[in-house]
Formats: structure tokens, sequence, C-alpha cells
């Protein structure tokens, strides 16, 4: 079977877990990345080819190892057909209260981040001329967030980013999308105490954070879309619209 490859950056957690499971239940093979819990990913690996699926982890600094991860894919499996950008961090914190060094490692990683490995994976999907990008970008990419001006400027910056490389790339029959997922029930808010999560919930007109599956088939939904390209969609249960 000609399976179509995956590449999911931050796939060991979260919305990239939950992205990672469904994209080989769907029969694509997976390179799936960590930077840290190695025994979480080996996991999740197990999990997945025991369902018959078929994948492999790669430890990924998403600064530094752009290249490495993207040669990593196309010779283990011969090329790329999907990038799912989604390995970031984020960072509550006023602008006021926010120095320097907490800026730049935010935009690096989850700005930055998503140029490099764009770049690295492009370089088979132009030369195969095809291929499909979703990066995760978040509904504070839209909105701004209070108190998180950093991950919302660095998030911002992926839209735009997405929408301009949409435009590079149609003639190479390569589509670039975004999701831009709301409060999504995952580790990023773990944080979140009881009373936070039932304000949050209440400002969202579903009254329940997403589920990170429910990201994953929007992911899906795009990467697989053949006519859609440039755009953003943003499962955040109503709470932009």
């Amino acid at each position: 079977m000609n399976r179509k490859t995956a590449v999911v950056t931050g796939g060991s957690r979260g919305i990239g877990k939950a992205t990672a499971e469904l994209l080989a239940t769907k029969g694509y093979n997976v390179v799936f990345t960590y930077l840290s819990g190695e025994e979480r990913a080996k996991d999740i690996l197990k999990k997945i080819t025991d369902k018959g699926g078929e994948a492999s982890i790669f430890r990924y600094d998403a600064v530094k190892d752009a290249d490495s991860l993207a040669e990593f894919a196309v010779k283990r499996y011969g090329k790329i057909d999907l990038l799912v950008a989604n390995a970031g961090i984020s960072l509550q914190k006023i602008a006021t209260e926010t120095t320097d060094e907490e800026w730049n490692r935010v935009i690096e990683c989850d700005l930055s981040g998503v140029f490099y490995i764009n770049r690295s994976v492009l370089k088979n999907m132009i030369e195969r001329k095809s291929g499909s990008i979703v990066n995760v970008s978040s509904v504070y990419g839209i909105s701004g967030g209070s108190a998180e001006t950093a991950y919302s400027a660095a998030k911002a910056g992926v839209i735009g980013f997405t929408k301009a490389l949409a435009k590079e790339v149609a003639c190479s029959g390569i589509s670039v999308n975004c999701v831009a997922p709301g409060a999504i029930d995952t580790e990023m808010n773990k944080n979140l105490n009881r009373e936070e999560i039932e304000n949050l919930c209440s400002e969202i007109p579903f009254g329940r954070l997403g589920k990170a599956e429910e990201v994953a088939e929007t992911i899906l939904f795009l990467a697989e879309s053949s006519y859609i390209t440039g755009q953003v969609i943003s499962p955040n249960g109503g709470l932009i619209i």
C-alpha cells in the first residue's frame, strides 16, 4: 500500500498526540516528535503499532532540529506528504512583566520554529509538487489573550506566515492552512484551577472545553482538502465568532 507520510511536531501530548494517533488510523506513516518524556512517546508509538499503524518517534527541538527531522522522515519513508507544525510553548505573563529572554523564547519556538520546519519539509514537497501543511496557531492569534502577549503575538505571526506561504507554494500543488484552537482540555491548561475552568467555560457558548481529538479532526479535514489553502479554522466552541 502506498501510504502517505505525515510529520507531526509536538506529537507526544495534547493536540499533537491526538493528531498522530488519528493519522495513523487513517493509514499514514507518522513521524511524531517529542522534546522530553521519551517513555511517553514510546508508549504512544506502541499504541499506534499495536493497532497496525506505522510510526516513528524523533527527539526534536523546534529551534535547532528542523532539517534533521525532515531528513529523517524522507530517509525513513521516502517522502513527506503532510506537515502538522504543532510544537510550541506558552507563557502567561502581562507585557510589562515579560523579560526580553521570555519574549524571545516564545517567539523563537512558537513562530520561528514553525518557519524552520515549514522551510525544511518544503524542499521535498516542492520537488514532488505535492503536499499539505497545517500550522497550529491559537484563538489568541486571532483575538489576543490578556496576560499572554508573547504567545498571542507568536500565534498571530503563524497566521500571517501561513497566508503568505500559501500564496508562494500553491503553484507547486501545496496547500498551507492553519488551525487556531480555542480552550482545549490539554496539559497546557492543567495549571488552571476548577474555578478558572468554570469561568472560562461560562464564556464558551458550548459550555465546555474542547477535546484534542476535535482539533485533530479539523487538522485531518484541512490536510485532505484539495481546494482549501491560506485559511484559518478555529475550533473554539463559539468563544469567538
